[in-house]
């Protein structure tokens, strides 16, 4: 299996939804139904998917 770069959009957006966890996490964002855990999940997942598939 050989891994690639994420692009730079993937990376922002990963980012972004982590970031969003983390402030779930710490009730900032207190209005979202979803757990702060599993929004932070479905950041990495988008940056592992972004490093496993070309071209994405």
């Amino acid at each position: 299996m050989k891994l690639s770069a994420p692009t730079q959009i993937v990376f922002l957006i990963s980012l972004v939804i982590a970031i969003v966890g983390i402030l779930v996490a710490l009730a900032i964002i207190p209005s979202l139904p979803v757990s702060a855990f599993w929004i932070v999940v479905t950041g990495y997942v988008v940056l592992a998917l972004g490093c496993l598939l070309k071209r994405v």
